[in-house]
């Protein structure tokens, strides 16, 4: 593979060592800014307010067939701006739901295919829901 399709990325959050900054490859990189769209607030950064998806605050709110819908719009807006270029809106896959095991658990399952490498992943994050 190529040094153009695997680019050197820094680290977030920010970490010196002895050689400079710490750096990622291009997939864990990815996965680390859907990590970051999730967990992100819309307003939390001062330059980009319409950034982050906000899933936080879905442990407020009751847990059902509406929140897990308005939570993959949501989803969907905000992963395929942030990965624009990386990942083609048609190419990624979102499902929220109910945990089986714990009803009050949201599961969000991302699957994604980074164009450049014609590599596909998967992500699941669990989140406390409202009841």
């Amino acid at each position: 593979m190529s040094k153009l399709n695997q680019p050197v990325y820094m680290d977030f959050p920010l970490r010196l060592g002895r050689s400079g900054a710490a750096t990622l490859q291009r997939i864990p990189h990815i996965r680390d800014q859907i990590e970051m769209v999730l967990f992100t607030d819309p307003g939390e950064r001062w330059f980009r307010p319409e950034f982050g998806a906000g899933i936080r605050t879905l442990v407020f709110e009751p847990n059902g067939s509406p929140l897990w819908q308005i939570t993959k719009q949501r989803l969907q807006a905000s992963l395929a701006e942030a990965l624009a270029g990386e990942v083609a809106p048609r190419d990624l896959d979102i499902n929220v739901q109910a945990d089986p095991d714990f009803g009050e658990r949201l599961v969000i399952s991302i699957s994604y295919r980074l164009a450049a490498l014609n590599h596909s992943d998967r992500v699941e994050f669990e989140v406390a829901g409202g009841v």
